[in-house]
C-alpha cells in the first residue's frame, strides 16, 4: 500500500527514529498498525494468570516485570507491537523535570506530595539504569543534564525553589540554552536519555524467558468483564485473571469519568541532521509554544530531536502546518543539513496535572489503570509500574493517595475541568450545526478529507494517495462528536475526547473502541 501518513511536501520519513531503527521492515509507520509479527506472539488459546496487563508500552511492561519479579504470573496483551504506541513516538527523556510542575504541586497539593512526586521520578530513572545493567540491554542510555528555560525569571526561580524543597538537585542558571535566548533556566543534573523501544524489547525478552509470564502482540482486547475473577476477551481467546491493569493511553473501561477529567493533546517531532555540533543536554521551554530539544546518538549517526506545537487533538487547524512551523523554528536556530524523520504523538492531561495510577473506579475493584502522563511518560510509566505492583501485592506505598484515580482535587482541577468540558460541548454543537447546515462542496484531491452532509447524515470522505475514495460515518462511536480531518497524519480525529481513526474508519486510538462504520460513497 502506498504511504499515506502525511502530506507529500513535508520533510523527513513519517516515522519515529525509535520505530525506524527497530521494526523489521524499517518503516515503523507512526499510526497504522504494523502488518507483520511473528505468529507465535499472538494469543490464540485461553489462559489463566494472576494479572493480565493490557498495553505493552513503558507503563504496561514496567508493571508486568515488577509483578513477575514478585512471583505473580502475568500475561501482557498488545494490539500492535511492543512499544509502538505512545512510548515509540516519544522524545524519550528520562527526567524528573516535567515543565512547571513542582511549584504547582507545592501550592496545590502540599510539600509532602511534591516530594513524593519527585522521588517517584528519580527512582524511575535509577530503576531503568539498573534494569539496563542487569539485563545487558543496549539502548543508548546516557546521563545528561536537563534544562527548563524561559523568559520569566521569577517563575523559573519559584520552580527552582520548589524543586529543591522537593529534594531534587536543581540549580538556577542563566547561560542556557546555546541555541536560543532565554533569561533563565533551572538545571536538573543526572537525568538521562535512551532508546525506549530497544529498552522495552529487552524487557519483553526477559518476561518471555519466565515460564509464568507472556507477552502477546497483535492481540486486540475487545471487552473486559471486571469481577472475581476478571475476564479479558480478545478476538481469538479469553484471559481469566485475578487482577487487570489497563496501560493503554486512555482506559477504555471508563468507570471514573476519565473522559471528563483529562483532555488529549498532540505534539510533533522532527529529527534533524546538523551541519555542525549538536547540543549536549536536554531542553524544554514551557508555554503555549512549548519546545523540546535533545540529541540522539545512533548507529546511523547523530540526530537532534526538536519537538513542540502541542494542541488539543482534533482542534487547532492544519497539523501539516504545525510541522512546517516547527521546521522554520529549527532552521532559525540550528545549522540543519537534512530532516531525517518526522512524527507526532498523543497523550492525556489530567485537570490537576497528576497522573491517574491505581484502582480504575467504582465497580472495578480488581481493575487498575495508568494514564494521564502529560507527555512525561518515560519516568511516570516506570513509576506507575512500581506503584501498581505494590497495590496489587497488597502493599501500602505512601504515594498511593497522590496518584489515586479516585482522588478529589477541586482546588487545582475545577477550573480546568469546567473549561475543557465546556470546550468539548461547544465543539460537539458547533461541528454538528456546521455539517448539517453546509452542503457537500467540490471534489477531493488525493490526501484530502472532508466531512459532508448526505441525506442529513455526516459522512467522513477522504482520498488516499492513490486517489481511492474512502467513506465512513463521521460520528465518533465514543460520545457521538463529529471527527475532523488530520491532514498530516491522514486520519480522522475526534475534537472532543481524542479518539482517532484511519481514513477508512479503523480505530487507531481511544477512548473509542469501535471503528467508524463504512458508508456508501
Amino acid at each position: 500500500m502506498a504511504d499515506r501518513s502525511a502530506s507529500s511536501d513535508l520533510p523527513g520519513e513519517p516515522t519515529s527514529i525509535w520505530l525506524a531503527s527497530t521494526l523489521e521492515d524499517g518503516r515503523g509507520d507512526t499510526d497504522r498498525r504494523s502488518r507483520t509479527a511473528p505468529p507465535d506472539t499472538r494469543l490464540t488459546t485461553n489462559r489463566s494468570v494472576d494479572v493480565c496487563v493490557v498495553g505493552a508500552g513503558i507503563a504496561g511492561l514496567s508493571t508486568a516485570l515488577e509483578l513477575s519479579d514478585r512471583g505473580e504470573s502475568v500475561a501482557v496483551l498488545e494490539r500492535d507491537r511492543v512499544a509502538t504506541g505512545m512510548t515509540g513516538k516519544s522524545t524519550a527523556k528520562l527526567t524528573s523535570q516535567h515543565g512547571m510542575i513542582y511549584d504547582h504541586l507545592r501550592r496545590e497539593f502540599g510539600r509532602r506530595q511534591a516530594r513524593q512526586y519527585a522521588q517517584a521520578q528519580e527512582d524511575a530513572i535509577d530503576e531503568v539504569e539498573r534494569r539496563i545493567d542487569e539485563l545487558g540491554i543496549e539502548c543508548g542510555f546516557e546521563r545528561q543534564p536537563s534544562y527548563l528555560y524561559g523568559n520569566e525569571p521569577d517563575g523559573i526561580q519559584r520552580e527552582t525553589d520548589a524543586a529543591q524543597a522537593a529534594g531534587l538537585e536543581a540549580t538556577y542558571v542563566t547561560s542556557v540554552p546555546p541555541f536560543e535566548r532565554a533569561q533563565a533556566a533551572v538545571r536538573f543534573d543526572e537525568q538521562a536519555w535512551f532508546h525506549p523501544r530497544r529498552y522495552l524489547l529487552g524487557i519483553a525478552d526477559e518476561l518471555r524467558r519466565n515460564e509464568d509470564a507472556a507477552v502477546y502482540e497483535h492481540t486486540r482486547v475487545t471487552d473486559i468483564e471486571p469481577g472475581r475473577p476478571c475476564r479479558v476477551h480478545t478476538r481469538a481467546a479469553t484471559v481469566v485473571a485475578r487482577r487487570v491493569v489497563l496501560a493503554t493511553g486512555f482506559p477504555f473501561l471508563d468507570r471514573a469519568g476519565y473522559f471528563a477529567r483529562m483532555h488529549p493533546t498532540r505534539s510533533y517531532v522532527l529529527a534533524l541532521r546538523l551541519d555542525g555540533v549538536p547540543p549536549e543536554g536536554m531542553y524544554y521551554r514551557p508555554g503555549d509554544t512549548s519546545r523540546s530539544v535533545r540529541t540522539h546518538r545512533g548507529s546511523d549517526g547523530t540526530l537532534v530531536l526538536v519537538g513542540g506545537e502541542s494542541h488539543k487533538t482534533g482542534q487547532g487547524g492544519s497539523t501539516a502546518e504545525r510541522y512546517r512551523r516547527l521546521e522554520r523554528w529549527a532552521r532559525d536556530r540550528f545549522p540543519v543539513d537534512t530532516i531525517a524523520y518526522r512524527w507526532s504523538n498523543q497523550d492525556y492531561e489530567p485537570a490537576d496535572k497528576v497522573p491517574f495510577v491505581g484502582r480504575a473506579g467504582p465497580g472495578t475493584e480488581n481493575v487498575f489503570v495508568a494514564t494521564g502522563f502529560r507527555g512525561w511518560g518515560m519516568t511516570n510509566g516506570v513509576a506507575a509500574g512500581r506503584l501498581l505492583a505494590d497495590l496489587i501485592t497488597d502493599m501500602d506505598p505512601p504515594e498511593r493517595d497522590l496518584f489515586s484515580p479516585l482522588r478529589v482535587t477541586p482546588k487545582p482541577s475545577l477550573d480546568t475541568t469546567l473549561t475543557e468540558n465546556a470546550d468539548a460541548a461547544s465543539q460537539f454543537a458547533t461541528d454538528w450545526a456546521r455539517t448539517l447546515l453546509t452542503p457537500a462542496s467540490g471534489p477531493l484531491e488525493p490526501g484530502e478529507g472532508r466531512v459532508v452532509r448526505r441525506g442529513g447524515k455526516p459522512i467522513a470522505c477522504a482520498r488516499d494517495a492513490d486517489g481511492v475514495l474512502h467513506t465512513a460515518s463521521a460520528v465518533c462511536p465514543h460520545l457521538s462528536c463529529l471527527v475532523t480531518w488530520n491532514d498530516a497524519e491522514q486520519s480522522w480525529d475526534c475534537p472532543c475526547h481524542g479518539s482517532r481513526f484511519d481514513l477508512d474508519g479503523t480505530v487507531l486510538e481511544g477512548p473509542a473502541t469501535e471503528d467508524l462504520p463504512t458508508r456508501r460513497p
